[in-house]
C-alpha cells in the first residue's frame, strides 16, 4: 500500500483519498475560483469543511434543522497566517452547496456518522478553537484543534499544525493505533500538506514496531499521507515551512497516543 498520494496541481480537485483505503476517514482537498460551487453530500457519514483560505457561503439542509445559509465566511488568505480558519460542521443526511466569493481552497473531511446521535449542523468561528504551542527548541509547532473530543461530533477529529522551518513534528514519534483506553486509542489518520514555499517538501515517515510498514515520503505542496497505523513523524527542511492538516477518526472518539520507547528519551531534552 503507497501510503503517499499526490496531488494535482491544476483543476478543482487537489487531492483525494480513495474510497475504501481507509475505514473510518475520507479526505478530499480543492481549489474554487470566484463564483465556483462545490456540492457537499453527506450521506451515512458526518463531514468537517475547513476553509484552508479565501471566502465563502454555504447554504443547504440539515436533518430536523431545515435550511441554513451562512455568508462570507473566511479572512485568512494562506494557511500560513497566523489565524484560526472558518470551518462547518455537516452531520449525517445533510446536503450543501459551497460557494466561492474569492480564490478560495477548501478541504473536506469525512468520518462515519452515528444515527443516535442529533447534532445540528454549524459554523465553526475561529474564536471557539483553542490554539497552543507543542514541543520546545527545534521541536516547537503551533497547533489549532478545529474539531477536538471536546467538541460534539460522531468520530470525527480534526487539528491543523504549522511547523518553522527546520523543526520536526509529530516528534517525538507517537502512534494510536490500538484500542486500549484511557492508554491508547485507535484513530486512523491523513496528513494535508502545505508548504511554504510551495516548491519546497517535507520528509514524512510511517513505521510500525514490527516494520510491517515501514514508508519514508518526500511530500510535496498539497500531497497527502494516509496513516492506516503506526508511528508518523514529520521534517522540515530549513528555508521551507510546513502546514498539515490532520483528519483522525476510529471506533471512539479519544485521542490517546504512544510514544515510542525507543525515541521516548527525547521527551527529556
Amino acid at each position: 500500500m503507497n501510503l503517499l498520494v499526490k496531488s494535482k496541481p491544476e483543476g478543482r480537485d487537489v487531492v483525494a483519498l480513495a474510497d475504501g483505503v481507509l475505514t473510518y476517514v475520507g479526505f478530499s482537498a480543492h481549489r474554487l475560483s470566484v463564483g465556483e460551487r462545490l456540492p457537499v453530500s453527506t450521506g451515512d457519514k458526518e463531514i468537517c469543511l475547513v476553509l484552508l483560505s479565501g471566502r465563502i457561503s454555504v447554504s443547504g439542509e440539515a436533518p430536523g434543522q431545515g435550511g441554513f445559509n451562512w455568508e462570507n465566511l473566511g479572512d485568512r488568505q494562506s494557511v500560513f497566517e497566523d489565524k484560526s480558519p472558518f470551518a462547518v460542521y455537516l452531520p449525517p443526511g445533510s446536503q450543501a452547496d459551497v460557494t466561492a466569493l474569492s480564490a478560495v481552497q477548501i478541504a473536506v473531511c469525512a468520518a462515519p456518522g452515528d444515527a443516535s446521535k442529533d447534532l445540528p449542523a454549524r459554523v465553526i468561528t475561529p474564536d471557539t478553537m483553542k490554539r497552543s504551542v507543542r514541543g520546545r527548541a527545534a521541536n516547537t509547532r503551533y497547533v489549532c484543534d478545529i474539531l477536538p473530543d471536546s467538541e460534539p461530533a460522531h468520530s470525527l477529529l480534526v487539528v491543523e499544525v504549522r511547523t518553522p522551518s527546520g523543526h520536526s513534528s509529530s516528534y517525538p514519534p507517537h502512534k494510536h493505533d490500538t484500542d486500549d483506553l484511557p492508554h491508547q486509542s485507535f484513530l486512523e489518520e491523513t496528513y494535508y500538506h502545505q508548504v511554504n514555499p510551495p516548491q519546497g517538501y517535507v520528509f514524512q515517515r510511517v513505521y510500525t514496531d514490527d516494520r510491517s510498514i515501514d514508508q519514508a515520503m518526500a511530500v510535496e505542496n498539497n500531497d497527502l499521507v494516509t496513516v492506516p497505523k503506526g508511528y508518523h513523524p514529520v521534517s522540515v527542511p530549513y528555508g521551507y515551512e510546513s502546514y498539515y492538516l490532520n483528519v483522525m477518526a476510529g471506533p471512539k472518539r479519544a485521542w490517546q497516543f504512544h510514544n515510542d520507547p525507543q525515541h521516548s528519551w527525547l521527551l527529556d531534552l
